[in-house]
């Protein structure tokens, strides 16, 4: 019954969004951060609650998926209740929940997916499926409400790194992808190695602003003539460096080692994505992800796109680590365009990759 009920107000919302306002309440739980925001028209934030757990994980040195989930439950009820109040709407003004059901861990998406059913369950609204990095790219779509596909964009985060061209608002096509680590990840293990401790994203950032970039750890590039990324070569070129140095007594120049990978990690990215973009005759590159707030990157590409004539836009520093609003922006944009409606058989997909299409050149 709920499921015919929520197909008909689905296909009712499809057939009548030009005419009324919708309002997407987006759920996230993907990994450390309870996240609940109501998003009106896919572009305007009303409420965008984030209960982190980043200080609960710090004594860990990275997060801990048990720890995580617990802290996921505990904490899910009252941020519902703030992102109803903030937005100063009630659950019955609610048109449809969309949730992060992948990529992320186990037991945190199960909280988030979960909760999402049963709202939608009680409501009788539409539940629609999210992928989180298709979130991260729509978290653009709320910085700059005048952005439309076709654009290219540049995700980076903890657990992926890729240039996407995003033909439309569901269709994407995979220009080039790291073939080990991603960048964030990357990051964390060189300043875990450092003793800088968790996140090492903006420790890092932070203390390389104090050095200067004159270490080389990785002397070729053996995937220059792509579009592809490799950051496990730098990661342990690093810890060899260190370790060297360690065996011979010496101590390293700690703001050099983080001004000097940062700067071999990030310029990469600078140059194949600039590059990608004029391949594709793209002039708007969006960057989505966690590593988009990182100073280094934002001065670089955004010089980059200055000098090329390329428009580079980077969501506001709230957008761009995990947050439930670019999964309500998400949600209504997959609503209008009819596609990824949920049922309540819906499941947790940790290993959730983002669909691509055919790339055209």
């Amino acid at each position: 019954m709920y499921q015919n009920i929520a197909e008909e107000k689905f296909n009712n919302l499809v057939k009548n969004h030009k005419n009324k306002d919708i309002l997407i309440l987006g759920i996230e739980s993907s990994c450390d951060e309870t996240s609940m925001a109501v998003v009106k028209n896919g572009r305007e934030v009303l409420s965008n609650v984030i209960a982190s757990q980043i200080d609960i994980h710090k004594r860990f040195g990275g997060v801990v998926p048990e720890v995580a989930s617990r802290n996921h439950l505990m904490a899910v009820n009252n941020v519902l209740t703030e992102a109803l109040e903030k937005a100063n709407v009630t659950l019955k003004d609610i048109d449809a929940i969309a949730v992060t059901y992948g990529a992320g861990l186990m037991g945190a998406l199960m909280v988030g997916v979960t909760y999402a059913k049963s709202l939608a369950f009680a409501l009788d609204i539409p539940l629609i499926k999210v992928n989180h990095i298709k979130g991260h790219i729509s978290a653009n779509y709320i910085a700059t409400p005048t952005l439309e596909p076709p654009f290219m964009a540049l995700v980076v985060s903890g657990g992926h790194t890729a240039i996407v061209k995003v033909a439309d608002y569901t269709s994407n096509q995979l220009v080039g992808s790291t073939v080990d680590d991603a960048i964030g990840e990357a990051y964390d293990k060189v300043a875990k190695v450092l003793g800088l401790g968790y996140p090492g994203g903006p420790v890092i950032d932070k203390t390389a602003k104090e050095g200067e970039a004159d270490l080389k750890f990785v002397r070729s590039d053996a995937l220059k003539s792509t579009y592809n990324f490799s950051y496990s070569g730098l990661k342990t070129a690093v810890i060899n460096y260190l370790h060297n140095l360690e065996q011979h007594g010496k101590t390293p120049n700690i703001p050099n080692v983080c001004a000097s990978f940062q700067a071999e990690a990030v310029d990469v990215l600078v140059e194949k994505s600039i590059k990608a973009c004029k391949k594709f005759k793209m002039k708007t590159l969006a960057v989505a992800g966690g590593v988009a707030a990182n100073s280094y990157l934002r001065k670089e590409l955004t010089a980059a796109g200055e000098k090329n004539g390329i428009q580079v836009l980077f969501p506001p520093m709230v957008l761009c680590t995990d947050n439930a609003a670019m999964i309500g922006a998400e949600g209504y944009f997959s609503l209008i365009n009819g596609v990824n409606l949920a049922d309540t058989e819906l499941t947790a997909t940790p290993n959730l990759h983002l669909k691509y299409d055919v790339l055209k050149k």
